[in-house]
């Protein structure tokens, strides 16, 4: 009662600040929070009784509860806004740290080798740490995409202005650079785009969950196995197994889709989550997400060999990424970010790699999980890729059917269930 009673109690203040701000408007500096009450910037960080404990508790050295500390942060995330014409803007916190500590960190590189040693090593690491982090908590963040962005963009101004305003390069490198650049932005927007979200008029069907089931009404029906691929008969009805029915979203899971917990929707032939772009890749951006990989690899990997090819003049590529005499005296900011390129550009192209194979034996990368998972899958060449038998038609043909993904929207058959 105590629940119904506090969120009754913020409805009514939700409603209240809404009519107030249809009757006067919200101020450049004012907003409304979480709790659905109007807030000003400059109250920002007064009336918060979870910080106000954190605080008190990290003062009198007692431990801090997680709920609390949960509490605390997700309140001061909800306040941090920049002024707007219509009222404050939120900012989620999580872009914020790629734009202070990449450039930081990269001019501390630069002041001697074994610095750049112990801050190239840790940069992964870090990131890898914290990607379990979030992974394992199935929560969506930015950072990952802001460090992507801001690292393009810092990496292009710092040829510009290292590399062709002081002419060591002219207008032919720069033009190429520049190009592949924008082609690799609008890709990344094509990616972002929707991969194949389902919805439940796509997969409207007459057909009833199977046991363990839950139905709209909390109803359940009992299942008899049939021959239509896991679709069977009840007294004249279709039913299907639970795992072909999604209890998130209330519906029918097509072939090769699946759920993404991180973005809470179905996907048509989904693949995988990634975090770089902060959305999900399938049916409809699988191709424009390979193409991303592939036009950011050769804008990388151009920009390192006409970079080193001024540094450190008269060697090859890895020579001179492994010893160029003389080039701190000279350019030790430059070749610090040739070194971060080059790190950046080996994740990306064993990301690739992976998914050449992966559409190569025509399977996703979701799939071979679950393969994995449930040892129902072969590992192939190392380990790297993992074959299940199941849609595997031959190089030619699995390439063929990946081109023609998203061409056509076929529609779903209720029989055509993973």
């Amino acid at each position: 009662m105590a629940r119904i009673s506090e969120r009754e109690m913020r409805g009514r203040a939700k409603r209240k600040s809404r009519g107030a701000e249809r009757e006067d408007g919200l101020c450049c500096c004012e907003y409304i929070d979480q709790s659905g009450e109007r807030s000003h910037l400059a109250a920002c960080l007064c009336d918060c009784e979870d910080l106000d404990q954190s605080c008190d508790r990290w003062i009198s050295r007692k431990p801090l509860q997680p709920e609390l500390w949960a509490r605390a942060v997700e309140t001061a995330s909800d306040r941090f806004r920049i002024p707007w014409i219509r009222g404050a803007k939120k900012v989620d916190v999580s872009i914020i740290p790629p734009l202070l500590l990449l450039p930081v960190c990269l001019h501390v590189a630069a002041l001697h080798l074994l610095l750049a040693v112990v801050i190239l090593i840790s940069l992964p690491v870090l990131v890898i740490w914290y990607y379990h982090l979030t992974h394992r908590r199935k929560g969506k963040t930015l950072l990952f995409l802001s460090l992507a962005l801001f690292s393009l963009g810092y990496m292009y101004y710092t040829f510009i202005r290292e590399m062709f305003m002081k002419g060591n390069v002219g207008w032919g490198h720069f033009t190429v650079v520049t190009c592949s650049l924008l082609l690799t932005m609008l890709f990344l927007v094509k990616a972002k785009q929707d991969p194949g979200y389902l919805n439940r008029t796509e997969t409207a069907h007459p057909v009833k969950p199977g046991p363990g089931v839950g139905l709209a009404n909390g109803s359940q029906t009992a299942r008899s196995e049939g021959p239509e691929d896991g679709v069977s008969r009840l007294n004249g009805e279709r039913q299907i197994s639970e795992k072909n029915w999604c209890n998130a979203c209330q519906l029918i899971k097509p072939a090769r889709s699946g759920h993404c917990r991180i973005c809470d929707s179905c996907v048509r032939r989904l693949d995988h989550h990634c975090v770089w772009i902060n959305n999900c890749i399938g049916e409809r951006n699988h191709s424009c997400f390979i193409l991303l990989l592939v036009l950011f690899l050769f804008t990388s990997v151009y920009g390192i060999t006409v970079t080193l090819s001024v540094i450190c003049r008269g060697r090859s590529v890895l020579t001179a990424l492994l010893y160029c005499p003389g080039v701190y005296k000279e350019y030790s900011f430059s070749f610090t970010c040739v070194w971060y390129c080059a790190i950046v550009t080996a994740g990306t192209a064993y990301i690739l790699l992976i998914q050449l194979l992966n559409i190569s034996h025509d399977i996703t990368e979701r799939e071979a999980r679950i393969a994995l998972r449930e040892k129902t899958g072969t590992r192939l060449l190392g380990g790297l890729v993992v074959d299940t038998g199941l849609y595997n038609r031959g190089f030619l043909q699995n390439w063929l059917r990946f081109l023609s993904l998203g061409a056509a929207e076929v529609p779903c058959d209720v029989t055509e269930v993973v």
